[in-house]
This record gives C-alpha cells, sequence and structure tokens, in this order.
C-alpha cells in the first residue's frame, strides 16, 4: 500500500497546529492521573486487551531504537512481562536490520519478533520465508484499532505479517523560538515564505537550518516532502512504485527545489560538510541548545524529534514549537513512516507480543512517555503529553485510510533503507554538490533499476 495523509485535509489541520505552537502549549490540568497526565483509554483498571499465561517463557525482540526510544519501548514490554509472566530481551539490532536479521537466522539465533522500520523489509522477511502470519488475536486487535490502511502495510498478498506499533509524522518544521523572536522570523506557510524565513534568521546572526546529513535518511524525507507537495499524490505513487524514472522531469524540479536550501551553505549549520558529519539527534539537541544564539534556528523531521529535545532543557510549547513543512505546491505535503511488529518464530509469547503492542493498553504507556505517534484508533489522545503531539497524533488518525508511507520505505532496502548506499548516499552527496541535479537522477534511476530488478 502506497498512500499518503490527504493532503487538503492535513493542511487544515496542521494549520491548527501552527496556531497552537504561536500561542504555546501545556496541559490544563483537568482529569490529571498520578503522573500529572490526563487520563486515555487504557487508564481504566480493566484491560483492553486479554494476554495468555506465559510463566517461563523467553522472548527476544530486536530493533533499532536506541536512547530514549529504546528505554520507552522497554517500559512497554516490561508491562507485557507484569501481564504474562515471561521474561522479554530487547536485542539491539543495526541498519540495514534485514541484513542484521539476516546474521542471526543464518546463525540460528533469530529474534522472536523484530521491529522492522520499512514496509519494503517486511516483504523482503517474508519473500525469504523468515515472516510469520499474525495470529487471531492480534488480526483482532487490529481489526479493532487501525485503520484499514494501516492494516494493510503490514499484509503481503493478502496475508498479515506486521502489527505497525509507531507511526510518525514526517512532514514537521522544530523552532528554537527564541532565535525567531529575536529575528523577527514568523512562521512560514509556503517553501519561499521559509527561504524568506531563513534569510531572515541569517540575518540575525543565527544559522538557520541544522540538517542531520551524516544519516542519509533525513535526506529522503527532505526530498520526498518537496516532491510529495510539488509533483502531487499520483507522481509520488509512480516514483514509490519504480514506474516512472528517477529521470523524470518531476524529480529534476524537486531536487532544484531541495537545491534552493541545499545550495546556500551558509543557511545550513556547518554547511554542507558541517551537516554531513551531524547526526540526526545532534541536529535537534544543538537547535534547542544555547538559549537565543543555537547553531541552527529550525531543523526538520517528524514527531519523534520530541525525543531529542526532552534530552535538552528546552520545553515543547514553549522554547521549542512547530510548523508543518511549507508548501511548494498548493498544499504542504504530509509524509508518514512506522515500525511494525513481525515475528520471525512460531510460538504462544510471540503471538501474544504481537497481541500486545496491537492493544490500547501498549500504546498507552509510549504515548504517555513522549516522542511517540500511535496508529491506534482507539486511543484517547489525552494520554499524550502535551498538546503539540496530541495534535499531531489527533491529525494522523483524522487521515483515516487516506495515509501515504514514507518513500524510501516503500522501496527495496538496498536503495531506500542502507547506510552509505542507494538514495540515502547519492543524496548526500548531492547536500555536497547540489548543482549537480542531472547527474544525481541518473545515479539515482541507476540505483533504483537495480534494486527493483532484484
Amino acid at each position: 500500500m502506497r498512500r499518503t495523509v490527504s493532503m487538503r485535509r492535513a493542511a487544515v489541520v496542521f494549520t491548527a497546529i501552527g496556531a497552537l505552537a504561536l500561542t504555546g502549549c501545556s496541559d490544563d490540568g483537568d482529569g490529571e492521573d498520578e503522573a500529572g497526565k490526563k487520563p486515555g483509554k487504557g487508564s481504566e483498571s480493566s484491560s483492553s486487551v486479554a494476554l495468555p499465561k506465559l510463566d517461563g517463557e523467553k522472548i527476544s525482540v530486536a530493533a533499532v531504537w536506541t536512547g530514549p526510544e529504546q528505554a520507552n519501548f522497554t517500559k512497554v514490554l516490561d508491562e507485557f512481562e507484569k501481564r504474562t509472566g515471561a521474561t522479554v530481551t530487547f536485542v539491539p539490532a543495526q541498519d540495514p536490520i534485514v541484513n542484521f536479521l539476516g546474521t542471526k537466522i543464518a546463525g540460528g539465533q533469530p529474534p522472536d519478533v523484530a521491529m522492522i522500520p520499512q514496509v519494503g523489509a517486511i516483504q523482503q522477511a517474508v519473500a525469504k520465508k523468515w515472516a510469520k502470519p499474525v495470529g487471531n488475536e492480534a488480526r483482532a486487535q487490529l481489526g479493532q484499532n487501525y485503520a484499514q490502511v494501516w492494516q494493510d502495510l503490514g499484509s503481503v498478498d493478502g496475508t498479515q505479517y506486521g502489527v505497525y506499533f509507531k507511526a510518525a509524522n514526517k512532514s514537521l518544521v522544530w523552532y528554537n523560538t527564541k532565535a525567531f523572536e529575536n529575528a523577527g522570523a514568523s512562521e512560514p506557510k509556503t517553501w519561499k515564505d521559509f527561504l524568506t524565513t531563513a534569510e531572515t534568521v541569517s540575518a540575525s546572526g543565527v544559522t538557520p537550518v541544522s540538517v542531520g546529513g551524516a544519516d542519509g535518511w533525513t535526506l529522503t524525507d527532505w526530498f520526498e516532502n518537496i516532491y510529495l507537495s510539488q509533483a502531487g499524490p499520483e507522481k509520488y505513487d509512480q516514483l514509490a512504485k519504480h514506474e516512472i524514472k528517477w529521470t523524470d522531469p518531476s524529480v529534476k524540479d524537486a531536487l532544484t527545489t531541495l537545491a534552493e536550501l541545499f545550495g546556500k551553505p551558509e543557511l545550513i549549520s556547518g554547511g554542507a560538510d558541517g551537516a554531513l558529519q551531524t547526526e540526526f539527534p545532534v541536529s535537534v539537541t544543538q537547535t534547542f541548545t544555547g538559549g537565543d544564539q543555537p547553531k541552527g534556528a529550525m531543523v526538520f523531521e517528524g514527531d519523534f524529534v520530541s525525543i531529542n529535545i526532552a534530552q535538552t532543557e528546552a520545553k515543547i510549547g514553549t522554547d521549542a514549537k512547530v510548523f508543518p513543512f511549507p508548501a511548494v505546491g498548493a498544499d504542504s505535503p504530509v509524509v508518514t513512516g512506522g515500525d511494525a511488529a513481525v515475528a520471525l518464530k512460531d510460538g504462544k509469547g510471540a503471538q501474544a507480543l504481537l497481541t500486545w503492542l496491537a492493544s490500547t493498553d501498549a500504546a498507552k504507556i509510549w504515548a504517555e512517555a513522549g516522542g511517540f505517534i500511535s496508529p491506534n484508533k482507539s486511543l484517547d489522545t489525552a494520554a499524550y503529553p502535551n498538546d503539540v503531539q496530541r495534535k499531531i497524533a489527533e491529525a494522523l488518525i483524522a487521515a483515516g485510510d487516506d495515509v501515504r508511507f514514507d518513500m524510501s520505505d516503500q522501496a527495496p532496502q538496498s536503495f531506500g533503507g542502507t547506510p552509505g548506499k542507494g538514495e540515502w548516499k547519492i543524496l548526500q552527496d548531492f547536500l555536497k554538490n547540489p548543482k549537480d541535479v542531472a547527474g544525481t537522477q541518473a545515479a539515482l534511476e541507476s540505483a533504483a533499476a537495480k534494486a527493483y530488478t532484484s
């Protein structure tokens, strides 16, 4: 399934987010629980999901999450242990996760469950006969709690293999409010306005944009948002399926637009060379440290940026605010991503964990911790810790079956999901030399042609 959030509907919702961010965000305190958060649906004494007793059973879960994401996911696993009696071990994985899993499987030690962040990787796991179909109990939770599109994203040839536990809205720009205020800058709504805002911030003595170019996936997200807004959903679908070539004029237009930013190194923290040495977490933290003199005033990425903001002293809604990715075409784009749980072993434990992750109770635990958006439509959005995340989540759920997934995550992993190769590497080269649009297109098409036919 290759869809995206309906751009017109999302533009209306995210206009509300922008207005909310301008006025600041804080919970009003009504109906707070003991932790100081409003209770979600999972806060009732009764459980939303029935789980089997698994006393003495050991279950391993592999994921590429580290730091705060790993810590918050561990909270979800801890509650599963309490309810079932099982012991769950987190197995740190590396990108590309298909290669990591292949090594584990070849060594006879596959994890019971893997959190897979690409649709293409799920398809590869099925093709290699690694993945096990989702059981009846988990499918029942999916049917109850998920829009059909999220079920379809985890399906291959009509069989359910994945449970999408964590979603992401990857069309947001977060900014340092003090830097904006000092510069007299305001939230831009269009790409032209965005570039003007960047110049305004730069004139105040602060570098406007922080880019985590050491992680190639951030650059694919830059491209995809521009492409979706400029070329439109139909072209986006065609390019995602490689039904049109990367030498198509629509790709030229998007790269040319992106070069309007990448071609001005003075607008990027550290210039191109500095950005290519900056990992994503640092791109965020350097935006929200240093008071009104940060290394960058803005950073583009999804709702999960809030996790890294939490590692600074900045407060979301006051020191850190957010606006929708600026419209290049008629509407602001909204691209989503996500992580799906896939069972790699037959067994009661793996299936029980999939059932748990498809439940409202599991989603509520991470939602309350922050830095997380759930595709679970049954989750009461009051569980989110602040109004910014709440509105982002509501927009995702409101989109229903109109959601469309991150393009690079739909591609074969060798093209769209491998560090130092394919689209990631080619766009890093483009960041270094944004004048070479034609050469970048040719390289992208060559890599894509090999990946989609292999």
